[in-house]
């Protein structure tokens, strides 16, 4: 006899996972891009730069004052991207920077005369500040005047990278099966660690108890599938005082129905703040998934350099796989930061620039990887380790930095969350940029900057903690087929 789905302890296959559920109710992107027409923006909050990896032809900020929002919000897109980099800061800078933005949001949204919704997007396999910046969105939108949330929507969901919600308990899809996400290496985070599959009983752990699991509204595919929209609208027009609700999504109609929902709720005044993944954010802005982008398409904006330059810093036991994949491949001239040496003051700075210096000699005859020791360095608790982290990250992004100054690359990749973000907002300087498409399907976001020294490279967004052993070598050779 086996064991139900809550009580296993490894991974099971998929089938068992989604046996028995109701029929798939279609919804069209068009559907959702005429429902939502003349309606409010979509203004997602990105605690780093990997969540505009579903979405294609979409504005991104790495900067907020009033002027850089007032250009994105007069953009034809129904949705663009703020890089907060929340996710590398101490809990009271990841406030402070979700007030800023908020406020300068709200003057710009003024300024314009354009309504906004605020998406709060955080990692699909649960890790970062929640719910501290939900929490505070809520304050900020209240003392603004905006009026105070009646509800929160978790919508974690990640399909193409199998991260799925089933009964209101998220998983993600492994070689071996679907593996609960509590049970991942994700969940055991230096700083962001947590026990709970079951997003109710998440919301419990991560809250400390303050809203517990059986406060929470749970929004399943029953009724997304069974309800639809107009159904699913009514729960969540339930939500009074700041209520918690969790969300199933298997597939992109999932998150269609959601986003109609939606719509819904809120045209009849439901105040709403969302907490998600990547998928939601396509949905709820009514596009449909596209393909990568073709080495025709990827042509015209690759720089003038021979090769690129591939920036490294995640420590998952994927990212290594994938490294290891692209070594087979040959093509690369690889350089290490030390860590120990990063940590020590007296020769930190010559270890950076010797490093930089080789990559860009590099550069005329072969793609250079820039990557930190593989050992992962962590502190006495977990904020030392995040201090650790951003240490780290600024060697990398100083590198990068050097290697643009002395020999522009024909493309930049970098590996991992934070890496990615202090690359994007340091290393190459961009403000604002328009998120092009992926190289690989739903994953793998590349950004064409607008400005800035990085203006003409385009630069390649690369979660940590997504795609197959062979994804990063994949997308090294789709570039250089350009």
């Amino acid at each position: 006899m086996s064991l139900p789905l809550h009580a296993q302890t490894g991974p099971i296959p998929e089938a068992a996972v989604l046996e028995g559920l109701p029929a798939v109710r279609e919804v069209s992107s068009a559907e959702v891009a005429a429902r939502i027409s003349g309606g409010p923006r979509l203004v997602v909050l990105d605690d780093d730069p990997t969540g505009t990896q579903t979405v294609a032809d979409v504005p991104v900020l790495t900067s907020w004052t009033v002027d850089d929002l007032r250009w994105a919000l007069r953009q034809d897109s129904a949705v663009f991207f703020v890089l907060t980099n929340t996710r590398s800061l101490s809990p009271e800078d990841a406030a402070a920077r979700n007030r800023e933005v908020v406020r300068a949001l709200h003057a710009a949204s003024a300024a314009e005369g354009t309504g906004y919704v605020l998406a709060s997007r955080g990692d699909s396999t649960l890790r970062g500040h929640f719910p501290l910046e939900t929490d505070v969105l809520a304050e900020e939108l209240t003392e603004l005047g905006a009026g105070a949330p009646d509800g929160v929507v978790v919508v974690p969901a990640y399909v193409e990278a199998g991260r799925l919600t089933v009964g209101s308990r998220h998983w993600m899809r492994t070689a071996d099966g679907l593996l609960p996400v509590g049970m991942s290496e994700f969940a055991r985070d230096a700083t962001f660690g947590y026990r709970s599959s079951s997003l109710p009983e998440w919301v419990e752990e991560k809250t400390g108890g303050r809203i517990s699991a059986d406060e929470v509204l749970r929004v399943t595919l029953d009724d997304l599938r069974g309800g639809g929209p107009a159904h699913t609208a009514r729960l969540l027009s339930s939500l009074r005082g700041g209520r918690t609700a969790v969300v199933d999504a298997v597939c992109d109609d999932d998150l269609r129905v959601l986003a109609l929902a939606l719509a819904e709720a809120e045209e009849n005044g439901t105040r709403l703040v969302y907490r998600v993944g990547p998928s939601f954010v396509r949905a709820r802005a009514g596009q449909a998934a596209r393909a990568p982008l073709t080495p025709a398409e990827l042509r015209p904006l690759r720089g003038d350099a021979p090769h690129g330059l591939i920036v490294v810093g995640s420590h998952v036991a994927l990212t290594t796989r994938q490294l290891d994949r692209l070594r087979e491949r040959g093509g690369i001239a690889e350089y290490e930061l030390d860590v120990a040496l990063l940590l020590d003051e007296e020769r930190r700075d010559a270890h950076i620039a010797e490093v930089a210096a080789a990559a860009a000699g590099a550069l005329d005859s072969a793609d250079a990887v820039i990557r930190t020791s593989r050992v992962l360095v962590t502190g006495a608790d977990a904020d030392d380790s995040l201090a650790i982290s951003r240490r780290v990250s600024a060697a990398l992004v100083e590198a990068v930095r050097q290697v643009n100054a002395g020999r522009r690359p024909a493309f930049v990749v970098a590996k991992g969350g934070i890496t990615s973000s202090d690359t994007a907002t340091h290393g190459l300087e961009i403000r604002r940029a328009w998120a092009r498409g992926t190289l690989l399907p739903g994953i793998v976001s590349l950004w064409e900057p607008v400005d800035g020294p990085a203006a003409g490279i385009p630069y390649i967004v690369f979660a940590g903690n997504v795609g197959g052993a062979d994804a990063l070598a994949d997308a090294l050779d789709l570039l250089r087929s350009a």
